[in-house]
């Protein structure tokens, strides 16, 4: 073998050896460096090895030296450091959208983004509170679909569908496919949902990428999305629950200013409205998590308005009422099973 060829395999050699095996605490020796070589049938004198690591930073890696007694050449700066490694399998272990088998998956690819050495610290469990792993493995090739869709602009056909009490899966329409203009993913409740123009029903919806089933991207082209706002779709869905769009207008104590920010941002108007009070008003879907984020906050906040909202939450706080202390003539009954058939509309149930 020429000296050029046996040249062109030493330094990827020596490369991979680096990267995968060295770190400042871990130097690689000449020794060590002489014998890697000689296992795939090279030789390597003391001067040449300075010379290809050398050729080495000249190509980009960040190899160090370290001299003397335990000695020897390693990478010093990765494309990731260890701190963001670490930020990135708590991200995927923790992600409720992924399965265990596809978490598991993705962290030994991070791993081999550093060195065996600082890979050992990436063998770790996140632990998060009541925390169930998607069963739809299909999620991750299905938002990757979905992606290259959105950016075609071009129209999909699915099939939705929900669990029953057995865990088995129940189509939607009849199992009739969707057919939608996708606009945009959302990434809510660690949830994936897709939002988009229902070309059936003529309506602005959203669905959870993890219903979807038989995802097909068409030929045809989609409806333009202009104005298309993800950040406001989503900050005016609670839970991503669909409902009625309106401008709710509330009344709260000054205590809960930090709360209405947190969840509708600094942007949202807080008009004074007499010694500890505030009003606001923000564009929302009425839906059943929207009347449980404000029962959550107790006396503190009112609906003043539109009309319909305030009966509507109303209604919601008797029917709650009435499954723990039920009416005999069974006018609160009703109430309820009407406050569900809304419940039902609102979720999108067909």
């Amino acid at each position: 073998m020429s000296k050029t060829m046996n040249y062109k395999r030493k330094l990827p050699i020596l490369a991979r050896l680096l990267l995968e095996r060295s770190d400042e605490e871990h130097p690689i020796s000449r020794q060590e460096m002489q014998e890697e070589l000689a296992r795939w049938g090279l030789s390597a004198e003391r001067k040449s090895l300075y010379d290809d690591m050398e050729q080495l930073r000249e190509l980009g890696l960040d190899v160090q030296a370290r001299r003397g007694r335990g000695g020897g050449w390693f990478i010093g700066q990765r494309d990731f450091e260890l701190a963001e490694l670490k930020l990135l399998v708590d991200a995927v272990q923790s992600s409720r959208f992924l399965t265990q088998r596809k978490s598991d998956a993705l962290i030994h690819k991070l791993e081999g983004l550093t060195c065996v050495h600082q890979a050992r610290q990436l063998q770790r469990q996140v632990y998060v509170d009541r925390r169930v792993k998607t069963m739809n493995e299909s999620i991750f090739y299905n938002v990757d679909r979905l992606h290259g869709a959105i950016a075609a602009n071009r129209v999909i056909t699915f099939r939705y569908f929900e669990y029953n009490a057995a865990k088995e899966r129940v189509f939607r329409r009849d199992g009739a496919k969707y057919r939608v203009t996708p606009y945009g993913l959302i990434w809510d409740s660690e949830n994936y949902y897709l939002a988009g123009w229902d070309e059936l029903r003529g309506e602005q919806r959203h669905y959870r990428v993890d219903k979807m089933a038989d995802i097909s991207v068409t030929g045809m082209k989609g409806r333009p999305r202009d104005g298309w706002d993800p950040e406001g779709y989503a900050r005016r869905h609670f839970g991503m629950f669909a409902g009625r769009d309106c401008q709710l207008r509330l009344r709260c104590v000054s205590r809960l200013a930090g709360v209405v920010i947190d969840r509708f941002g600094l942007d949202v108007p807080l008009v004074p409205d007499g010694e500890g009070y505030f009003t606001v008003t923000v564009d929302v879907a009425a839906s059943p998590p929207l009347w449980g984020w404000l029962f959550g906050l107790g006396a503190g906040v009112e609906v003043l308005s539109p009309d319909w909202a305030v009966e509507e939450f109303k209604n919601q706080l008797k029917a709650v009422a009435a499954a723990y202390n039920p009416a005999p003539d069974g006018e609160d009954f009703l109430q309820t099973g009407s406050a569900e058939k809304r419940a039902a509309r609102e979720l999108g149930a067909e």
